[in-house]
């Protein structure tokens, strides 16, 4: 049977595409908070006409996998989901008051760092062009996307790279929007969807500060797009954050433990390359033991580039290093302090087989560019961060260490490890960091938060067309969808 360190290595991470996320139920929002800037657009007050047949409705939203309203996209899907609960009759023309107000939520979502367009801002402004049937499912796609954006992101796990698989708790946004229109104020109970963190806050403070014309210069523009993209991925992460975790940001090249919701252990560290294949992945895990005197077990895909070669100049090469060959092209080096992992490896099970642990080479960590790993996080102090995981004092760790022969402690409590990628972040007093974004995913994230060409496209034409544009059944590409 296999140890259960023999996967181990700098962290070489298989890729795959992660399933679509299933929409789940939860426990209805019940907290109400206001956004807090932003000037709110007076919507458009209209009188909407008596209700379409609920067969006409069900027969539009089951007719094909997407369809379009004056050439804008909708979430079928979610739609489906939403009128279901409603025997597919209509909503709107009973709820005009709710309807306004949420009318006013997509209207401000800029406030959250979202595109308006992205949920049909300019046409919900000219909704009373649109039929009745065509103004149904255009209120209804713009509070459903909106909400889901805010509950985990407007670029859900399904539409990102393979390498970024945070995501938060599920939640069915039909019910949250049944809960809203039952609401006193339907916008709050959308808006509550968003984080509650600091840094959510902050980022959300500082978006306003750029906005304002302050810095009215090519560097605010980027610091807007940063900012953007960093609240995006606050929505990627749970709504709660465990009071006792290890926060590693690869942006900072830096771990920090947080015990009881407050820093107490802060240290650097060494991340992936910036070569594509190598860079440290975003995800959550679960540190559930730590092993003392670890093996090395090298991947056969690191054997082939890097270490065949260096035996074809050095035929002594793996027994200077105590390696061994292993089946399927593998490479084992014995534990000891020379070994590849060091003397502590924390046992994290992940589908990118990443781990933190320690690493000889002590020098590194003095660097300013730490950024030399296959993808694991080599940690500058792993016994201390041992000790508080294991809470044993360090002189237990050291013994343990001592005893040589590779062991496995288990943690008193496992203990949630999460590896971001933020290139914007507040400390807990709320002063906002900027680091660099030397893995380039800012940009891909900024574009897909903004109006995909086509619905630009589709938005001129709009302007074009008669005074009440019909619904379209067309099929939608996957991207638009979400």
């Amino acid at each position: 049977m296999r140890a259960p360190w023999r996967k181990v290595g700098f962290g070489r991470a298989q890729m795959s595409r992660r399933a679509t996320i299933a929409g789940g139920t939860s426990a209805l929002v019940s907290a109400f908070a206001l956004a807090a800037c932003g000037t709110d657009p007076e919507p458009e007050a209209i009188s909407v006409p008596a209700p379409q047949a609920n067969t006409e409705l069900r027969n539009v939203i089951d007719a094909a996998p997407a369809s379009v309203v004056a050439g804008e996209g909708l979430n079928v899907e979610l739609l489906r989901r939403f009128y279901q609960r409603h025997g597919f009759q209509p909503v709107w023309p009973t709820r005009q008051e709710q309807a306004n107000s949420l009318v006013k939520a997509v209207l401000r979502a800029g406030d959250q760092g979202l595109d308006p367009e992205l949920f049909h801002a300019t046409l919900l402004q000219r909704r009373a062009m649109l039929s009745p049937l065509d103004r149904e499912l255009l209120l209804s796609d713009a509070f459903l996307s909106y909400a889901d954006a805010l509950a985990r992101g407007a670029v859900p796990v399904e539409r990102r790279r393979d390498d970024e698989i945070l995501m938060p708790e599920p939640i069915d946004v039909a019910a949250v929007l049944d809960a809203a229109t039952d609401s006193s104020d339907p916008a709050a109970v959308i808006e509550a969807l968003s984080p509650a963190t600091p840094t959510y806050r902050v980022l959300r403070q500082a978006l306003q500060k750029y906005r304002s014309g302050a810095l009215g210069n090519k560097a605010a523009t980027e610091r807007l797009r940063e900012i953007e993209v960093n609240l995006e991925r606050q929505r990627w992460l749970p709504r709660h954050l465990p009071a006792d975790r290890v926060w590693v940001n690869v942006a900072d090249e830096r771990l920090v433990f947080y015990r009881a919701g407050e820093p107490v252990f802060s240290t650097r560290i060494v991340v992936g390359q910036d070569a594509e294949h190598n860079q440290s992945p975003e995800f959550r895990a679960v540190i559930d033991a730590s092993f003392y005197n670890p093996p090395w077990v090298i991947p056969s895909d690191i054997v082939t580039a890097e270490i065949l070669p260096k035996i074809s100049r050095d035929p002594d090469y793996l027994t200077r290093n105590k390696m061994v060959m292993l089946a399927g092209g593998e490479v084992e080096q014995l534990p000891g302090p020379e070994a590849g992992l060091g003397l502590i490896m924390f046992d994290m099970p992940n589908k990118f087989d990443v781990y933190l642990h320690d690493t000889p080479d002590r020098y590194i960590f003095n660097r300013a560019n730490r950024r030399i790993s296959h993808g694991c996080i080599r940690v500058q102090n792993p016994r201390e961060l041992a000790a508080l995981l294991l809470q044993e004092p360090l002189a237990r760790i050291d013994q343990g260490i001592a005893m040589g022969g590779t062991t496995r402690h288990d943690l008193p409590t496992p203990v949630p490890v999460f590896v971001v990628y933020q290139t914007a972040s507040a400390d807990p007093d709320g002063t906002l960091h900027f680091y660099p974004d030397f893995y380039n995913r800012d940009p891909e994230i900024w574009r897909k938060l903004q109006r995909l060409p086509q619905g630009r496209d589709s938005a001129v034409q709009a302007d074009n067309r008669p005074s009440s544009p019909t619904l379209t059944v067309i099929p939608a590409k996957a991207e638009t969808q979400g």
